[in-house]
């Protein structure tokens, strides 16, 4: 079964069996999976989690799948990662599915092209279990996600203003959600939204924005990138947020790389793809090798995983994609 983030936010209560989560909109992954905890919490059943570093890892997951802890009588498993189960944790995730109607497996994964929607393993989950697209690739659909975010923080706004919002932070969800909060902060007594309060608060509040900091990364202006990063951070600016600027900006970059006549269809502005072509000669591919590991560090930092310092993983990752090194980013 498909469903998009809404239907699926609908149905987080009765989850069981296998479920796939995959996309790069941070917003609607954090919101399902608070969803998913907290109802979890509700029910008292048992949350674990697995982080996917190799194939290998598979065989862990199915282990605890199978073994309830005494205290226990339904468990969820947490997975994150990009890989897929190799051909006899696929027979064992359709033994499960078969044979396992109480406990869930939610795997949470980027997103996915075509070929891998098409794998045996998308496919089995489809046909068995649930599949969550997370997106929103219409203004409708992104304008009926921030409604419910702005409902919950006690405020409406105008159709102008929704339009204005719209192109402000251009289709990113999380950067959207962050200026309606700001916006309820500053305007506590304004429950109906305008322009004009939109324009005051983030003219006031963002000097800089997660756009100055890709544009002066496309650059290579190190200094200038360091300046608008320092700002941002000071300024309270989600960590989630900026490790999704960073994370964009290398997945262009490396598919630009691969792909250099497709800029259009990867889904970079025409006025920009002298920036990234720019930036492409500038750096060395030999380095694209260091970003996914990195950016995998990062995310674990953020959420309290480890012991590193997000901030300091985060300029480490904008001074590589700005072509220099700041200190050694071996774990």
């Amino acid at each position: 079964m498909k469903l998009d983030y809404l239907q699926a936010f609908k149905r987080v209560n009765e989850a069981r069996g296998a479920w796939i989560m995959y996309g790069q909109e941070p917003l609607l992954e954090q919101n399902l999976l608070d969803a998913f905890r907290q109802s979890w919490n509700r029910q008292e059943i048992e949350r674990q989690r697995y982080d996917l570093t190799s194939v290998a890892d598979w065989k862990h997951v199915f282990n605890a799948l199978n073994s309830l802890s005494l205290f226990s009588q339904h468990l969820a498993i947490e997975v994150h990662g990009n890989i897929k189960p190799d051909a006899n944790g696929l027979k064992q995730l359709k033994q499960y599915i078969q044979h396992n109607e109480h406990n869930l497996l939610l795997i949470v994964m980027p997103k996915q092209d075509s070929n891998s929607l098409k794998s045996s393993f998308f496919q089995t989950v489809e046909a068995n279990g649930v599949v969550v697209q997370l997106s929103a690739n219409y203004p409708k659909d992104r304008q009926r996600i921030l409604a419910i975010e702005a409902d919950q923080l006690g405020i409406q706004l105008d159709q102008d203003a929704w339009a204005w919002l719209e192109q402000h932070h251009e289709h990113n969800l999380l950067a959207a959600k962050n200026s309606l909060m700001r916006v309820a902060d500053t305007f506590p007594e304004q429950k109906q939204i305008k322009i004009e309060h939109l324009y005051e608060c983030l003219q006031d509040q963002s000097r800089y924005s997660s756009f100055d900091l890709s544009d002066a990364i496309l650059a290579g202006n190190f200094a200038q990138t360091v300046k608008i990063l320092n700002y941002l951070i000071e300024s309270g600016e989600a960590a989630s947020l900026l490790l999704w600027t960073i994370s964009k900006e290398m997945r262009l970059l490396m598919q630009l790389y691969e792909q250099p006549q497709n800029a259009l269809q990867l889904g970079i502005w025409k006025t920009k793809i002298a920036n990234y072509q720019d930036a492409l000669r500038r750096l060395n591919p030999h380095t694209f090798l260091l970003w996914p590991a990195l950016l995998l560090r990062i995310d674990a930092s953020i959420k309290g995983l480890g012991h590193e310092n997000p901030e300091h993983l985060i300029q480490q990752a904008v001074a590589l994609l700005c072509g220099k090194t700041l200190f050694n980013i071996a774990p």
